[in-house]
């Protein structure tokens, strides 16, 4: 499950960096025109893509729970201020942060991070 959760964020980072990088129709529909602060979650995404990438080949169980954590909260937090769950980020930061709460739990669970 450690290893799905960091290719699932690669993946999916890949595809969304990409598009606010080339600004893509499909990404100002759903995250708007460029701004600073669509410059700014660039910036959280790339850096969210390279810890996952590194970790991937580091496998240090706590730095990858700590990541995860932190993905969990901010896209739970995500439909609260959006404003609405209607929009596509929303929902795919909604299923990926239940991917995500499952590693977790399987990492407490397995002894493999201890809190």
């Amino acid at each position: 499950m450690i290893t799905a959760s960091l290719i699932l964020n690669i993946i999916v980072l890949a595809f969304v960096c990409f598009g606010l990088i080339t600004d893509s129709k499909r990404v100002q529909k759903t995250a708007g025109i460029f701004t600073p602060a669509r410059g700014v979650l660039l910036a959280i995404y790339l850096t969210i893509a390279i810890a996952s990438l590194a970790l991937l080949f580091i496998q240090n169980n706590n730095f990858i729970f700590s990541l995860l954590i932190l993905q969990i909260v901010y896209k739970i937090m995500t439909p609260i201020t959006v404003g609405t769950y209607k929009n596509p980020i929303v929902i795919s930061n909604l299923f990926i942060s239940v991917f995500h709460i499952i590693t977790v739990y399987y990492m407490i669970n397995d002894g493999l991070v201890t809190i």
